[in-house]
């Protein structure tokens, strides 16, 4: 027996809901970066992981993950589910495993690879500068 509090079929149309492109973690990275003058592409499907970003002129792509989904070490939102670990634990390790794949796909192929977790969109300060740092603009 379940411990959620919503039948199954309910739970179904929740996660289904749940967007992959346009969250707001990317919102935010994409502002920052069209603030400081940086132009991009958007999720390139020839590229490996299909990037969040790309920055062609700079060989770099960025990916914005969600701590949950692409299990952030040490992070509070990178929490593991209590109840169905059998079907969680293997879902969001396969997550992990797509993720190292892409990057070192792209690494191969001269790309610079930037990941931006959800938690650090939380603090706009930080994050300009970890993108300014990225691409070596003054502070």
């Amino acid at each position: 027996m379940s411990a959620d509090i919503v039948s199954s079929e309910h739970r179904s149309k929740i996660m289904s809901m749940i967007k992959g492109k346009n969250t707001k973690p990317e919102i935010i990275v994409r502002s920052v970066c069209h603030e400081l003058g940086l132009r991009f592409r958007l999720h390139r499907k020839d590229l490996p992981g299909k990037p969040d970003l790309v920055f062609p002129k700079h060989r770099l792509c960025i990916f914005v993950h969600g701590c949950f989904w692409h299990r952030h070490p040490d992070c509070k939102y990178a929490y593991t589910p209590k109840s169905r670990i059998e079907f969680w634990l293997p879902k969001l390790d396969k997550n992990v495993e797509r993720d190292l794949h892409a990057q070192k796909t792209l690494l191969s192929l001269g790309w610079r690879v930037l990941v931006i977790w959800e938690c650090d969109t939380k603090n706009r300060d930080f994050l300009r500068k970890e993108i300014q740092k990225t691409f070596g603009l003054s502070t």
